[in-house]
């Protein structure tokens, strides 16, 4: 572990940030319930739960969710589809550049649906995930705790006052619409936020957007712009670690779609 340098407080969605696959997805596949995405897009439509808290709404008011024991959550964690590395991520991290960076996950999964498919990797006190409170006969009873939008920048604010650490010291990592809050809230106080999607809500917000399928692939724009490293030295890291910076293509991209005026005339120039 690092002995000398700054702490920094690294933190990372969980789904289809760390994983490949929506964890209410997997759970529904396990319970044979049929159409998850649709009953999630309707509560979106709705904007009765903040984005990213459907499925723990679903938990506690669908009657095919409700259902849902404890162990079937932690059985649906070991089940999903994680990305590449995740283990080695948590280990650089521990001394990366002489810094020492606390990895912790926030998610609106449920907490043990996040400490199952984690478990070896990360301990259960830094997995903060929707926690449940559950009756005597082992049913969902209550939330007690849904870090979903702004309930994902409590956790964050939480984890800095605990750890004492400055603004700036502040390393975030999503993929979609629930992490909007929190990114603006970490970029106000000069910290790195890095989508690893290219949602189009999110992409504009974030500080750097890395796509790939490997967990480490996020070490690149933070040894480039919280330590100023080069490419070359960059690439001779990743080789250190026993892993080959293959491709590497920067790209702006700029989406734009152009239509004509309803009643509008195409205009003409005039010199």
């Amino acid at each position: 572990m690092a002995s000398s340098g700054k702490q920094y407080l690294f933190v990372s969605d969980f789904d289809q940030t760390l994983s490949f696959n929506d964890s209410g997805l997997v759970l529904s596949k396990l319970l044979n319930v049929d159409g998850f995405e649709e009953r999630v897009a309707g509560l979106s439509e709705i904007h009765l739960v903040q984005q990213g808290g459907e499925l723990s709404y679903l938990l506690l008011h669908d009657p095919e969710f409700r259902r849902v024991r404890k162990e079937q959550l932690a059985a649906v964690g070991k089940q999903i589809r994680l990305k590449e590395n995740i283990d080695l991520l948590a280990d650089i991290l521990k001394d990366l550049d002489g810094n020492e960076f606390a990895f912790h996950v926030v998610s609106a999964a449920p907490e043990e649906i996040v400490q199952s498919a984690l478990e070896g990797i990360l301990p259960p006190g830094h997995i903060h995930g929707t926690r449940f409170r559950y009756n005597a006969e082992g049913e969902i009873e209550s939330i007690v705790r849904l870090p979903a939008g702004y309930g994902k920048v409590a956790v964050v604010d939480q984890l800095r006052a605990k750890m004492r650490i400055g603004h700036d010291c502040v390393v975030y990592v999503g993929d979609g619409s629930s992490d909007i809050h929190v990114m603006l809230h970490v970029n106000r106080l000069d910290g790195l936020t890095i989508a690893v999607s290219e949602n189009r809500y999110l992409t504009p917000i974030a500080c750097r957007t890395i796509l790939s399928e490997n967990a480490c692939s996020v070490l690149v724009p933070m040894l480039e712009d919280l330590f100023g490293w080069s490419s070359t030295k960059i690439r001779a890291f990743f080789q250190s670690h026993g892993l080959t910076l293959q491709e590497w293509d920067k790209v702006r991209t700029d989406t734009i779609t152009l239509c004509r005026t309803p009643g509008g005339e195409q205009a003409t120039a005039v010199n």
